[in-house]
């Protein structure tokens, strides 16, 4: 039996995964380049030099923007082992919540029992420049019972329109992190989940006006939403998502509008947050829903080299 020669071995183990770190691997090479960067460039802060390894790793979010997040678990969990050591952690002033202000642009209109032409003169708007967005925000702590929360990461706003009229607003943002009732219907392991999670989407909130009384509104407004999503979500974040999830709350919804649209019923949720360091919290089971935006959604979501927007140089 042919062994390997020394140099082969050293070289193999060079590249071997030494850990996984967010479902990527991180080779013992990669390690020593670390630890070199990190001695390199001591005078950095810690932001800093978190950016700067992420650029020599190539370590990238689906969007194309370096995976900072992770990359900064991967230094800690470094310097716990003893192998880097660290500059200290900024402390940043909390910045305080902007109060959404209610203005005469929102208030209840007269009711509307029917459109003006048919159903194809229902489109579903990007909401994109600031004006819009400040309106946008100014319906959902209004109207919607969840009020408003500020978005944060991968965001899609739209608006449901008939002619110039508004009827409701849509938003499209990141996936729950973890959720066992859908990871087992997908059938991912946990390293595939948390390197392809970007590529699902979470309708996150969905609000039709309470003066808004039009049949079947809602589900045409998921259909039409579904069929641009994907090219949207191309044009501003750089990669096409594959699935969508959303959470019915069954104290106040039954979902009929997801189930008309061939979104399919997976499941509950079980109530409980995903565990945190010194943080727990329990809210009540949602229904969950799911909507392939492609056939092949589990090979993709499973696949051990998905990548997204390619940064540019």
């Amino acid at each position: 039996m042919h062994k390997p020669k020394k140099k082969d071995a050293a070289m193999l183990k060079k590249n071997d995964p030494a850990m996984i770190c967010c479902g990527r691997p991180v080779t013992h090479q990669e390690i020593k380049e670390v630890q070199e960067t990190v001695s390199l460039f001591s005078n950095l802060s810690l932001h800093e030099l978190t950016e700067t390894i992420c650029e020599h790793m190539d370590w990238r979010r689906a969007s194309g923007s370096n995976k900072f997040d992770a990359c900064l678990k991967m230094l800690e969990k470094l310097e716990v082992e003893g192998l880097v050591h660290l500059p200290e952690k900024k402390t940043q002033a909390k910045s305080k919540k902007a109060k959404i202000v209610l203005t005469s642009r929102t208030e209840p209109e007269p009711v509307i029992n029917n459109i003006v032409g048919d159903f194809n003169d229902i489109n579903v708007d990007l909401v994109i420049d600031k004006e819009n967005i400040t309106l946008w925000n100014e319906y959902m702590a209004r109207y919607h019972y969840l009020g408003f929360s500020k978005p944060f990461g991968y965001v899609m706003r739209y608006f449901i329109k008939n002619d110039h009229k508004i009827l409701g607003c849509l938003l499209f943002s990141g996936a729950a992190k973890s959720m066992r009732t859908r990871d087992e219907w997908i059938g991912w392991t946990q390293n595939q989940r948390l390197r392809n999670l970007a590529w699902i989407i979470n309708n996150t909130r969905f609000l039709i006006f309470p003066w808004v009384n039009i049949k079947n509104l809602a589900s045409h407004t998921l259909g039409k939403v579904s069929r641009r999503l994907r090219d949207d979500w191309q044009e501003k974040w750089g990669f096409q998502p594959v699935l969508m999830e959303t959470f019915v709350d069954p104290k106040l919804y039954h979902g009929t509008c997801y189930r008309a649209s061939n979104w399919d019923y997976i499941g509950m949720t079980t109530g409980q947050g995903l565990p945190r360091k010194g943080k727990t919290y329990k809210t009540s089971p949602k229904k969950i829903f799911m909507k392939p935006l492609v056939k092949d959604f589990h090979k993709i979501l499973c696949s051990e080299n998905l990548t997204g927007k390619v940064a540019d140089e």
